[in-house]
């Protein structure tokens, strides 16, 4: 493995981080100063763009021919988001649950799951395919921005101000100030999509991995950056509802706007590995499910639960490492986890649950 792949690598995800953070305050600028509201702006514009880097990828993934590399992105992102960045943003402080995400939008999230699974059930996600899913992110996007016409929020609460800023209405030329953030953070993500892409596939072969192992891991961890940074300083700040929100809407996000996309734009759509059939798009949807019966519990996220997500996390990469490598241990642990480990959560998670159904009647 040579310097450069590694530069490559890492000057990517450089730029994708610096993309969508000035994507997000381009955007979310301008729109402010055409006087969409702050609520609306988080739903839509926020939201997208913490998931552009994953879109920048695995688009240009896909239109490279390495669809591993564009669908590994997009379960292993979503996985993470979920384990890795709910389960760290968990350890340093218990995180509130909004009602509405219990009510919604995690319906939604399983919603979309069961949708992407079902549609690469026969292993491939057609052209067609990708633009049902695309029809339902607009969907959901026209529903949330309905619904957050609906709901007044006082200017004290204005989250959004208070991560961005109120945009200056003293500036003469702001809006074009806020277009040439918005063309500098759309050129970012090209080129570090370029990088990063490049150097995934140099990285896979070599070390000899398969292209998806490689999405799973390298780059939907390092996709997945945005939301890991806007999430542990929304914990830092206090705003501990946000870190949830967050996450859900960036997979939400995930699977119909970037797996939908990407199958759109490849010339046979997106092949689906039978590996990732069989146990990666699983895992993803069961990290989905668990959300229920931990946000319904109090509506928060509690350090032990935090905990258990972190310890999934390093159980499903540390099965993926065994994997690729062929050792022979692999076995060993799918019987430990299989029938030990993953029975106990279950049996835990459904006690969670029925506690907390009990207590909400």
């Amino acid at each position: 493995m040579t310097l450069l792949i590694v530069g490559n690598l890492f000057a990517g995800l450089a730029l994708l981080v610096l993309g969508a953070e000035s994507l997000v305050r381009g955007a979310a600028q301008l729109a402010r100063r055409m006087g969409i509201s702050p609520l609306v702006i988080g739903l839509t514009v926020v939201a997208f763009g913490t998931s552009a880097p994953e879109a920048a990828v695995s688009i240009k993934a896909s239109l490279s021919g390495s669809g591993d590399i564009a669908v590994g992105n997009v379960i292993g992102s979503n996985i993470a988001n979920i384990l890795l960045i709910l389960g760290l943003s968990a350890l340093i402080a218990p995180l509130k649950v909004a009602r509405q995400l219990i009510r919604l939008d995690v319906p939604i999230m399983i919603l979309a799951g069961l949708l992407s699974f079902a549609l690469a059930w026969n292993g491939r996600i057609s052209r067609l395919d990708g633009s049902l899913l695309l029809a339902c992110l607009l969907g959901y996007t026209v529903f949330l921005v309905i619904a957050g016409k609906r709901e007044k929020q006082p200017p004290e609460t204005d989250e959004f101000a208070t991560q961005f800023g109120a945009p200056s209405t003293t500036a003469r030329f702001g809006w074009l100030f806020h277009l040439l953030l918005i063309a500098i953070g759309a050129g970012l993500l090209i080129t570090g999509s370029n990088l990063l892409v490049e150097g995934a596939v140099a990285l896979a072969r070599a070390l000899g991995l398969s292209e998806l192992i490689i999405g799973l891991t390298v780059v939907a961890v390092g996709t997945s950056l945005p939301e890991l940074a806007t999430s542990l300083l929304a914990v830092y700040r206090g705003e501990r509802d946000i870190a949830v929100g967050n996450v859900v809407g960036s997979c939400i996000f995930n699977l119909l706007l970037v797996l939908g996309a990407s199958a759109l734009v490849a010339s046979d759509g997106l092949s689906i590995s039978p590996n990732a059939l069989a146990f990666d798009f699983p895992v993803m949807l069961a990290a989905f499910v668990a959300c229920l019966p931990i946000f319904l519990s109090g509506y928060s996220i509690r350090r032990w639960e935090g905990l258990l997500f972190f310890g999934y996390y390093l159980a499903y990469t540390l099965h993926l490492a065994m994997f690729s490598s062929g050792l022979p241990v692999i076995e060993l642990f799918r019987h430990a986890m299989s029938r030990y480990v993953l029975p106990l959560t279950a049996i835990t998670l459904a006690v969670i649950f029925l506690r907390a159904w009990k207590h909400q009647r």
